[in-house]
């Protein structure tokens, strides 16, 4: 079985694709490249495109006849999207649209979206269910509800089959310390206060007046080979056609939080550092809390988090920043 990665050089991404082909598919990764990296995807045929030209993603959809697509190409920062909301909109929806009408004109039909917790901005009731309000706080919540709305009707009207999966907050290495995040400029809480402390700086925590029992924000984290192997459970379920599974979305996380505070002070527990941190300003955009249920996936894809755990991602995110940084 052949499956396209749209923006498989990225971090989830190329992770994603390491599991795929560990699990035996035949992978093709479609990426401008621009936040991807190549030498994330070693031993893999790379397709160099960009979703905004429709005519790229139609060749390669053409050429390759993938039997399925998973699609993470999208822009991710939530400050950013409340900066410059235009880059957001015109990136990740109209992308988006054009990988799916190029999916419709060459009969590809099997699609899994990377979504996210974004979509539900500040919920009401914490753990958040799939079925809670989508109310979101920032532009790209925004454009990542958008899309999910599109892969509804292209169901409905063209018959493309989908699995969206909206992941709480991605984090950790792979365990056998090959890829992680490598994001430039990075905005992720673990690797900047990780790469802070490789460079024995001080780090910040942005706002301490949320409505959370520390006043910082809570967030659910999910190690990153647990979310990978989330996505290949639903493409197997969108290939085999098990209809009671698919055309639905699924939160992907584990149901515990964990405060900026408490994530800092378990950082400087594993690394040993002498720096510490500082409070600055809150961030636009950003909700209190976010916690998922994740029952649904569960219970009907038989998932579950095997390396989730604080000290694993951590552990695992030092040792490849270390070795990131060092390089």
């Amino acid at each position: 079985m052949k499956v396209l990665v749209v923006g498989g050089a990225g971090y989830i991404g190329s992770i994603t694709n390491s599991e795929l082909k560990k699990a035996n598919f035949e992978t093709v990764v479609f990426d401008s490249l621009e936040n991807g990296h190549k030498w994330a995807i070693k031993n893999t045929k790379l397709i160099r495109g960009n979703l905004l030209n429709i005519d790229e993603i139609k060749n390669a959809l053409k050429s390759e006849k993938p039997d399925g697509v998973i699609h993470f190409a999208a822009y991710i920062e939530a400050g950013e999207s409340m900066i410059d909301p235009a880059k957001y909109y015109r990136n990740n929806i109209i992308g988006s649209l054009n990988l799916l009408d190029a999916m419709v004109q060459t009969n590809a039909n099997n699609l899994v979206f990377s979504s996210t917790a974004a979509v539900y901005g500040n919920p009401k009731r914490i753990p958040i269910a799939e079925k809670s309000p989508k109310k979101p706080t920032n532009c790209y919540g925004e454009t990542k509800l958008a899309v999910e709305k599109m892969i509804k009707w292209f169901h409905k009207i063209h018959n493309i089959n989908y699995v969206t999966l909206r992941y709480f907050n991605a984090s950790g290495a792979t365990i056998d310390g090959s890829l992680g995040e490598a994001h430039q400029p990075e905005s992720h809480i673990i690797p900047i206060f990780l790469t802070h402390i490789l460079q024995e700086r001080d780090f910040a925590i942005f706002g301490d007046d949320y409505n959370t029992p520390d006043g910082t924000c809570v967030r659910d984290y999910i190690h990153v080979n647990d979310l990978a192997s989330a996505h290949i459970l639903a493409l197997k379920a969108l290939l085999s056609k098990q209809n009671h599974k698919i055309n639905t979305a699924y939160n992907v996380g584990t149901g515990k939080g964990y405060s900026n505070k408490e994530i800092a002070e378990k950082i400087i527990q594993i690394t040993k550092t002498k720096n510490s941190y500082q409070i600055e300003p809150r961030r636009s955009g950003d909700p209190d809390e976010l916690v998922a249920n994740s029952n649904k996936i569960k219970q009907v894809l038989n998932w579950s988090p095997k390396h989730s755990d604080l000290e694993t991602i951590i552990t695992t995110a030092f040792r490849w920043h270390n070795k990131y940084n060092t390089a």
